[in-house]
C-alpha cells in the first residue's frame, strides 16, 4: 500500500518509481501529475529529475515540451544530454517529423489543453513504445475555449490513459494514487495524515464528498487507525505557494 509522502522531493521519487512500476508490467501510455497550482513552474525541474528512471530501465527517451520556449530554456539550463529535447509542435506542425523511428519512449512534459490534438497524434505514432505525460494540464478547459468536437476528442484521448501517479492536497485532505495501489483519501489530523478510503477509481464530486464526510462524523465506537506520514508535504506545498507568490 502507498504512504503519503513527507516531501515534495519524496512525492517526485514516488512518482518515478510508480512510473518505472508500471512500465515494467506492460503500460506504456502513463499519466503523473502533482495537482498543485503552481507546480507548472517547476515543471522543468520535475522533469529533470524523472529522466533517471528512463537509465535505470536502459532505454532513452525523447522529452516534449509544451512549446519551443520550454524546449529552448531546457537545452540551455540542461546542457549536454545523451536524449533528444524537442516540443509537441502546433496545428501547422507534422507530427511524424516528431516521431522517428529511432526513438524509443517519450516525456511529454506539462502539455495543456491547447495541445491536446498534436498529444494525441504523437500518441498514436509512437505505438506502444512508452508514452508519458507529465503534470498534464489536458482538462484545463480554462486554458482555451473549447467547444463538443474538442471535448470529445479531450475525453477519448484520455481514456488511453492510465494515472499512474496523483497527488492532490485538498482542504484538510489530500487524494493520492501510487501504482500498483488503489487510489487513496488522507484526511489531516492533529498528528499527520490518516487513511479514511481506498477506491478501485478516483473518488469525485460527491462520491469524495462523502468519503469525507463519513470520515468527519466523529464516532466514538471505533477507534481510528494511527495516522501516517505526511503532515510535512502540505507545509512544503504551503510554503511552496507562498515562496513563488513572493517571486
Amino acid at each position: 500500500m502507498a504512504t503519503l509522502p513527507n516531501t515534495l522531493e519524496d512525492a517526485i521519487a514516488q512518482a518515478a518509481l510508480a512510473t518505472k512500476t508500471a512500465l515494467n508490467d506492460g503500460r506504456t501510455r502513463l499519466q503523473v501529475d502533482l495537482v498543485f497550482p503552481e507546480i507548472a513552474l517547476q515543471s522543468q525541474s520535475i522533469a529533470q529529475q524523472f529522466i533517471p528512471i528512463f537509465d535505470e530501465l536502459g532505454i532513452v527517451p525523447k522529452v516534449l515540451f509544451a512549446d519551443t520556449g520550454a524546449a529552448a530554456l531546457a537545452r540551455r539550463d540542461w546542457g549536454a544530454v545523451g536524449f533528444k529535447i524537442d516540443d509537441v509542435g502546433t496545428s501547422r506542425s507534422l507530427m511524424e517529423e516528431k516521431i522517428q523511428p529511432e526513438d524509443e519512449a517519450f516525456l511529454l512534459v506539462a502539455p495543456s489543453s491547447v495541445e491536446v490534438a498534436q498529444v494525441e497524434k504523437l500518441s498514436n505514432l509512437a505505438g506502444d513504445r512508452p508514452f508519458i505525460l507529465l503534470n498534464p494540464q489536458l482538462e484545463d478547459v480554462s486554458v482555451v475555449g473549447i467547444g463538443y468536437a474538442a471535448r470529445q476528442l479531450r475525453e477519448r484521448f484520455l481514456a488511453t490513459i492510465e494515472s499512474c501517479y496523483y497527488l492532490r492536497p485538498l482542504d484538510g485532505a489530500a487524494i493520492l494514487r501510487s501504482y500498483p495501489s488503489l487510489w487513496q483519501v488522507w484526511l489531516e489530523t492533529d498528528d499527520g495524515y490518516q487513511i479514511i478510503a481506498e477506491e478501485s477509481q478516483r473518488p469525485v464530486g460527491d462520491a469524495l464528498d462523502l468519503i469525507l464526510a463519513k470520515a468527519t462524523n466523529n464516532d466514538t465506537r471505533e477507534t481510528p487507525a494511527p495516522p501516517k506520514p505526511g503532515l510535512k508535504l502540505m507545509m512544503d506545498i504551503r510554503s511552496l505557494r507562498k515562496n513563488l507568490k513572493d517571486q
